[in-house]
Order: C-alpha cells, then sequence, then structure tokens
C-alpha cells in the first residue's frame, strides 16, 4: 500500500507540472511567505480535471473521484516536500499545517456521480464527489467558520507543549464543535489539549437551501404532466471563495461532497460544496413546422402572422376567435421574459367580470414557460426573512413567488384579494424592479441592521374582478377610471402595471362558442374540440415562446420616431391643470416593450412601424379605460375590431390597420411638437 501511495504522490507532481497548478502553487506560496505571519493552517485550492488525471494514472484519477479526502492527503504530502525542498514558506513548521481543497473542474458524465436532490434513497455516507443541480429558495448571510485551529499540550515538560504537533482543520460535513473543542488530549502524556487562540484561522460560511428543479412544475397553476414525485429542500454549505457566489432564485449545477451534519438530536443531511456553476437554459433553434408554413403563407402582410398566430392560441381553453386582445397582451408578455437587469418588462392587469375563464387561460398560458409560477395565497408573493433552522442563529432569506419566477411569469391572481400594505410593496417593486429585505442585526447576532437588495425579474399577471366591489362591505371613495369602477385597486398601482385590458365579453352576454366549449370541456377534459388544437400543439406554442423570447431584436430609426411622436402629442394631449400630464413616463418604456414584443412574435429582429402600430393602439386602449378618450379617437377594440374567419377578413384588418396608421400620423402631425415621421402612404 505505501508503493502505491508513494506511485500517487509522484503522478499527483507530474500533474501539477503539467496543468501549471504547480506555478500557481508557488505563487500562493510567495502570498503567505511575504506576509511574514505565522499561521496555523495554509490553504490551497487545487483545480483537478479527472480526465486529464485519469489518463496519466487511473488508480489516482479514481482514488480522487472516490476518496477526496483521503486524495487530498496525497496531495498534502506533495505540497510540503514542495515547500520545504524550494524553501517557499519560511514559517511552515509541519505537513499536519497544510490544508488542501481538491476542485474538480467537471464529473464522468454517468449516473452514478449524479445526485438527485428528489430521489430516494439518498446516498450521503460515501463522502466522495457528486454533481447536483437545483434551485436556490433560502440563503444564509455569510458568518465565521474555523478553518484550522492550534493545540498544544497543557503539560509544560511534553515535548507537544509547543510548535505545531496538533492541527485541526474542518472536513466536509464537521461542525464547528468537531473541529474545536476542549476535550482532546495529548497522545504523548494523555493531558488535555488547549486551543492557542492566536493560530486560529476563520473563513467565510454560507447555508444555502436548494431544490430540485421539478418544484417549478409543482407551482404552475396547470401542467398537462400527470406524474408524481417528491420534492424536499436541501442544505449546501458555500465556504470561503464561494460564499456570496448564489443568487437566490438561480439554478445551479454544483459538485461537492454529501455529508451528514448532527444538530443535537436532529441529523440534517447536507452538501459541501467545491465547484458552483450557473445554469443557462438552452432555446430550441428553430420553431415548428406548422408555424413555419404559416409565416410564409403570410409573408405578405406585417401583421397576419400575428393575428392568425393569436387567433388559435389556448385553443384548449377557449374557443379560437374569443379574448384575441387579450392573448395578444398575453403572447406579448410571454416573449419579454428574461433575466437581463434592464429587461423589456411587460405586466398585465385584467379587468374582467368573467374571472373563472380568464383564470384558466392565464394558468394554461404560465405554464409555457420553465418559470411560469402562480402564486399560492398561502405565501408570500415577495422574499422574507427567517431565522436559520441549522442553529447557527443567523438570519435566512426565503425566496418567494416572485424571486422562483425570474425570467418568466408571475402570476399573483385577484389583485383584489391584497391588503394595503402588499399592494403599495407590489407597486414600489413594479416601479424599482427590486425589493429590500430588513434584517435587525439585535435579533439574528450581527453587529449591525442589513438592507439586502434583491432584484426582481419577472412580469406580473393579475386580474380585477369588476364585480367585487358590490361584494365588499368596506365603504371607500369610489374612484372610476374611464368607464369601470376600480375603487378597490389604488391609481397609482394601476398606473404602474404596463398594460390595462378589458375582456371582450361582460358576464351578462357571455358568447355561444364559449358556453359550447366550457361545457363539452366540463363533460370531456381531454376532449380535443377543434382541429386547429392538433395542428398548433401547446408543445409547438412552448417551443414558438422560447425560441422568440431569445430573438434579438432592435428598433428602426421609422419606428422609434412613430413611437416617440404618439408619446410626446399624447402627453401634450392627456394634461390637466392640476397633475400635469397623466401619461408617466415609463409608458415609454411599455411602448418600446410591446413593440419588441410584436416583432418577436412576428419572428423578425427589426421593429417596423407595423409592430410600433400595434404597441400604440394596445397602450391607447389601456390609457383609454385608465383616463377617458383623447384626441386620438380609436375603436373599443382596436387592434381586432372584428371576427378573423377567413382570409377576406384578414384582408379587411390590414386595410382598417393601414386607416388608423394613417389617423395616428396626421395626430402627430397635429399635437407632436415638430417630430418628423414618414407620412407617405401605400
Amino acid at each position: 500500500m505505501h508503493q502505491e501511495i508513494q506511485k500517487m504522490r509522484e503522478i499527483a507532481l507530474v500533474y501539477l507540472d503539467r496543468s501549471g497548478g504547480l506555478q500557481k502553487f508557488v505563487h500562493d506560496c510567495k502570498k503567505y511567505n511575504d506576509s511574514k505571519q505565522s499561521y496555523a493552517v495554509y490553504r490551497f485550492i487545487i483545480s483537478i480535471n479527472p480526465s486529464d488525471i485519469a489518463e496519466l494514472d487511473a488508480a489516482l484519477g479514481n482514488y480522487i473521484l472516490h476518496n477526496p479526502i483521503q486524495a487530498a492527503q496525497i496531495f498534502q504530502s506533495v505540497c510540503f516536500i514542495a515547500i520545504k525542498t524550494l524553501s517557499l514558506i519560511d514559517q511552515l513548521q509541519t505537513e499536519a499545517q497544510i490544508s488542501i481543497l481538491l476542485k474538480p473542474t467537471h464529473l464522468p458524465p454517468l449516473p452514478s456521480y449524479v445526485l438527485s436532490l428528489s430521489a430516494f434513497p439518498f446516498n450521503y455516507t460515501s463522502q466522495r464527489f457528486y454533481m447536483s443541480e437545483g434551485i436556490v429558495i433560502a440563503m444564509g448571510t455569510v458568518t465565521k467558520y474555523t478553518q484550522g485551529a492550534r493545540f498544544l499540550c497543557t503539560e509544560e515538560t511534553c515535548p507537544f507543549s509547543e510548535g505545531f504537533r496538533y492541527i485541526r482543520v474542518h472536513l466536509p460535513g464537521a461542525t464547528e464543535s468537531a473541529t474545536v473543542r476542549s476535550d482532546f488530549v495529548c497522545s504523548l502524556c494523555s493531558s488535555p489539549l488547549q486551543e492557542n487562540m492566536k493560530f486560529r484561522v476563520l473563513g467565510d460560511k454560507q447555508v444555502v437551501e436548494m431544490i430540485d428543479a421539478k418544484v417549478l412544475d409543482a407551482l404552475k397553476g396547470y401542467c398537462n404532466d400527470k406524474s408524481h414525485f417528491r420534492i424536499q429542500t436541501f442544505t449546501i454549505f458555500l465556504r470561503d471563495e464561494l460564499a456570496n457566489k448564489m443568487n437566490i432564485g438561480d439554478h445551479y449545477k454544483i459538485i461537492g461532497i454529501p455529508a451528514c451534519v448532527q444538530n443535537g438530536l436532529q441529523a440534517t443531511a447536507c452538501i459541501e460544496v467545491n465547484s458552483v456553476q450557473l445554469c443557462k437554459p438552452n432555446g430550441p433553434s428553430s420553431v415548428s413546422k406548422n408555424f413555419k408554413y404559416l409565416l410564409s403563407l403570410t409573408s405578405s402582410s406585417c401583421w397576419r402572422f400575428t393575428a392568425i398566430l393569436v387567433n388559435i392560441f389556448a385553443s384548449q381553453v377557449v374557443p379560437p376567435g374569443t379574448y384575441n386582445t387579450l392573448k395578444l397582451a398575453i403572447l406579448m408578455s410571454l416573449v419579454q421574459t428574461g433575466e437581463k437587469e434592464n429587461a423589456d418588462y411587460l405586466d398585465l392587469l385584467i379587468v374582467t367580470s368573467d374571472t373563472l375563464v380568464i383564470d384558466r387561460l392565464l394558468n394554461y398560458s404560465i405554464c409555457l414557460l420553465p418559470r411560469g409560477i402562480r402564486h399560492p395565497p398561502s405565501s408570500e408573493i415577495f422574499p422574507s426573512v427567517s431565522k436559520d433552522k441549522h442553529g447557527t442563529g443567523s438570519a435566512s432569506i426565503q425566496a418567494c413567488s416572485a424571486v422562483l419566477a425570474k425570467g418568466g411569469i408571475c402570476y399573483i391572481g385577484d389583485l383584489s384579494s391584497y391588503k394595503k400594505d402588499k399592494l403599495e410593496l407590489l407597486q414600489s417593486v413594479l416601479e424599482s424592479r427590486t425589493t429590500t429585505v430588513f434584517i435587525p442585526g439585535k435579533k439574528y447576532g450581527e453587529e449591525a441592521d442589513q438592507h439586502v437588495t434583491i432584484p426582481v425579474q419577472t412580469n406580473f399577471w393579475s386580474f380585477v374582478d369588476v364585480d367585487s366591489s358590490s361584494k365588499k362591505h368596506i365603504q371607500k371613495d369610489n374612484f372610476v377610471i374611464g368607464q369601470m369602477d376600480m375603487s378597490l385597486i389604488p391609481p397609482n398601482l394601476v398606473d404602474v402595471f404596463g398594460l390595462l385590458i378589458h375582456n371582450e365579453f361582460p358576464s351578462c352576454r357571455l358568447s355561444s362558442p364559449l358556453v359550447h366549449h366550457v361545457l363539452k370541456k366540463a363533460i370531456n377534459p381531454e376532449a380535443m374540440l377543434y382541429k386547429v388544437s392538433q395542428q398548433f400543439r401547446t408543445q409547438d406554442y412552448e417551443e414558438f415562446v422560447l425560441f422568440a423570447k431569445n430573438l434579438h431584436v432592435e428598433l428602426s430609426s421609422e419606428a422609434e420616431s412613430l413611437i416617440q411622436g404618439y408619446y410626446l402629442a399624447s402627453r401634450r394631449v392627456r394634461r390637466d391643470s392640476v397633475h400635469g400630464s397623466t401619461l408617466s413616463a415609463s409608458a415609454l418604456k411599455t411602448l418600446i416593450s410591446l413593440s419588441k414584443a410584436h416583432t418577436k412574435l412576428s419572428l423578425r429582429k427589426k421593429v417596423l412601424e407595423e409592430d410600433a402600430l400595434i404597441a400604440i393602439l394596445l397602450l391607447e386602449s389601456s390609457l383609454t379605460l385608465k383616463h377617458g378618450k383623447s384626441a386620438l379617437c380609436i375603436a373599443p377594440n382596436p387592434v381586432f375590431p372584428f371576427d378573423l374567419s377567413d382570409e377576406n377578413s384578414l384582408q379587411q384588418r390590414d386595410f382598417y390597420l393601414m386607416q388608423c396608421h394613417h389617423q395616428l400620423l396626421k395626430f402627430i402631425g397635429a399635437y407632436g411638437p415638430g417630430i418628423h415621421v414618414n407620412s407617405s402612404e401605400e
């Protein structure tokens, strides 16, 4: 066995030399040596490529993968000999003072190296490297732990009462009491050992809770997948250079060593993480053949493809041709999702008296995205703070619906069901796209209070039941927006939602196709009621949305001029002597976001005037609902003024939209402050 270990040491030295690890090690030693300070523990990180080291020596490669703690001792011996031979650290005295952390760049892509956070049983006793992945749902604050400590024999005549014979170093899964405690005895004279506090080495530690990504399927309101699976959070420890390397709500792949941490009578399975990698999902490379064929058939018009796309969308939930304006807004919001800092967000607030059908439609739609979350009323929308359950007493920030929906949709249901403080917080988040968590220092053992700012990168969907005001017995000042009673919702909150949509069918006169659809679905929920549902399946729309949302689009100068002209003209028209302009500065962002969304739905990369026109009509319709009509008089349903039943109706709609474009140019010419727009008629 000794010969095998010696051979592994030689191979380890060769690997360090070939991989550049030896050069990095010498550089790290120089830092310690230049400090002229004596440490109990000198910590070194060695990057290991399992493929390269297995080619050099299969035995050592296997030893590193399956016995990483013992393999670290081999590198510890090599490093100690190198330091002494090359005189790299003058202060170093014993091999025990060297702490080696092996960091594999990857693991073999085999099932035996994957640790599923939702599978059972969970193998946490082998103490070898595993790869796992999941979503961060809770994060603790960074605290200190003991990396290493020096102990001395209390018997003054004992040779071990001085020097660096007894060094305690943290190992994966070890608690603080395992590294530092008072019941150690000298192996030579059996006298008690006492820690030399002057040499204690502290490091950073962060406790993180992760959960399998399958939890996202469980948090959707509607799902075709009927399979059952186990979901449980899992504790991971980030130490030293890995502290604060994770963000709450993100999806990560980790490599680490599982362990079992004992906290009193309770045992917790956990992973000591060695490396962290952010997971970025890859979208589909193209859309389905049916969508490609439809795009080629409608290439003569910039409006027809999206019109048909919207007309047949969600035929599993509502009949084709119904709720077209709402369905267009939904698809636009779906493709305007992403995790960029300055993303073009598109939030939807729907005013309806038919909450059942609207709820089903929104539930169906959020399932088209991997991060579509239906907020459960029993939990918090935004992050909250609780005490860490692992006995550290520190604060732990808990994720929530808005953070889990990062890069997707957070559907929060009926807005009128929330209390005033929740609505005020929602308004603040919609304005800043961040939320701040307050951590009181006294409560969680910190010297000072902390304010942690968390980005909220999601689109919010909600609806308001216009009939609910009559159900409430609370007397409020009546606030009328347009023609509707919106007294339950603060007007400022309505303004920060990008788009206000009123569905076409009041509850008093539901359309005949919708009634038939609801009744047939109630009798046979799995039935395909329309041929178009088979041609354009839910899976096709999923692929379409994921492909379209990743398109990078740019504004053309013509579209930019049209948007700017409309915005400035509307600010001039929509104003009063008391409050000034009723058109907020955020309306310009909404216009640009809507224009880009329509371009993505059209599978183009350049925003045209035709896209800007649809955006302007949608926003003007929303403003009319909020503040009443303006000098730009538009129809009650300006984007879909009539049913789309055949090619003639599509041509009729194109002609109508051209007229709207001409009317818009006249409006800008009359009220815009000298804005030049292209007014050439086709």
